[in-house]
């Protein structure tokens, strides 16, 4: 510490001078002890405003200073000067007050120019808030994530600071009639959504009750149709919120089930039922194919004819079973046609049976043709001759086919 004291005098009656380029000035009285204390004491005072002056020179060199309140506590400490009840070197410590209050104003001019940044880029922000706002407010669709957003735009904005209050009140004012003019669209939609799934409830109602009417219905084919049906109408009849479709769609999934399945049931049984008819059809097949066709094919004509009565009592088979055993059935009816064909060629034409009917049938006819004649009716006479001439042309058809 520097001797302070040497820029102070203490007189005979106890009155203590400072020393500065304009002259002494009294800055106290001393009555307590020797001159030498009395100047110390005062030298005290200077020092601790030294102290102060240090002090307000590094806050406003430091960048998170209350630079106002710097310059503020510059001004006083100047001012105050004059007539501060201190002893020591006056003059160096107005000079150094005079340049910190420089130095202040021109930190004071920085920090405005940095506030002034600030509180543009502040009001940029909510202004771009604000717009956005706008825009959402104009949105028919994503109400939820749109409503979120409005929250999260509030919490955005408590977070921007140094807006003046005057336009931080005119910016709140349109952000605010954004949000009110979403809200109100919001809520216009969702009551109309409200009235249209009214409709969609009753519509869903009225399904439900027609499924569980048919779930009972045993008329398999034209219930499972209606039910389709329904299925139908209930896609294109809406959806209601997401818990009440879930509770309505288990509802009327529920009426299906109880038919559907009580169809699968008996058409699995049904199915049982045609293996079964399958594997006896199978068992007569492999009797028909094993007859001796060839070596007695009036024998195996009679034995299939059997076979096919007792086929036409077992009932149906699986459709992906039947053409098949039908295609076997009749390989083995054409096989016995055959054979018999070649048979009845080999008969005698005096022993066959078929030829000896056909011309006592052409016998009968002409002796009817006589008869006809000796009534002499034109009309007798003219069927006569028609119902003979056939029966000559049939039995002439067979003699050639041999």
């Amino acid at each position: 510490m520097q001797d302070w004291t040497r820029f102070g005098r203490v007189d005979a009656d106890g009155t203590v001078f400072v020393k500065t380029s304009s002259g002494e000035r009294a800055v106290g009285s001393w009555q307590a002890g020797s001159p030498d204390e009395g100047l110390a004491h005062f030298a005290r005072k200077y020092a601790d405003l030294v102290v102060e002056v240090d002090l307000i020179a590094a806050r406003l060199n430091s960048a998170s200073a209350d630079v106002p309140q710097a310059a503020a506590a510059v001004k006083k400490l100047r001012d105050g000067l004059d007539e501060a009840p201190v002893v020591g070197d006056i003059d160096a410590l107005k000079t150094r007050l005079d340049e910190l209050a420089k130095h202040a104003a021109s930190r004071v001019e920085e920090v405005k120019a940095v506030k002034e940044e600030e509180r543009a880029e502040a009001t940029a922000k909510k202004e771009a808030l604000v717009a956005e706002a706008e825009e959402l407010a104009k949105r028919d669709s994503h109400w939820k994530a749109t409503g979120e957003r409005f929250a999260a735009i509030v919490d955005e904005w408590k977070s921007i600071h140094g807006v003046d209050r005057k336009t931080d009140s005119a910016l709140w004012r349109k952000f605010a009639s954004a949000r009110e003019t979403f809200t109100r669209r919001r809520g216009a939609h969702f009551a109309q959504l409200d009235a249209e799934r009214k409709v969609i409830a009753a519509k869903k109602e009225e399904l439900i009750a027609q499924a569980e009417e048919l779930s009972t219905s045993t008329d398999w084919g034209p219930t499972a149709d209606a039910l389709k049906g329904l299925m139908a109408e209930w896609k294109e009849a809406g959806r209601l919120a997401p818990d009440a479709e879930q509770k309505a769609w288990k509802r009327f999934r529920a009426a299906q089930d109880v038919f559907f399945n009580a169809r699968s049931e008996v058409f699995s049984a049904r199915d049982a039922e045609y293996e079964q008819n399958q594997e006896a059809k199978e068992e007569l097949l492999k009797r028909a194919e094993a007859l001796d066709v060839e070596g007695d094919p009036k024998a195996a004509q009679a034995a299939f004819r059997e076979i096919q009565g007792q086929w036409g009592e077992i009932g149906r088979v699986p459709r992906s079973a039947q053409n098949k055993l039908q295609r076997r059935l009749r390989k083995v009816d054409d096989a016995i046609r055959a054979a018999m064909d070649v048979a009845w060629r080999r008969v005698p034409v005096e022993d066959n049976p078929i030829l000896k009917q056909m011309r006592q049938q052409v016998a009968e006819a002409e002796e009817k043709l006589e008869r006809a004649k000796s009534t002499g009716n034109s009309k007798q006479i003219a069927k006569a001759e028609k119902e003979l001439a056939g029966k000559q042309q049939m039995l002439s058809l067979a003699e050639s086919a041999r």
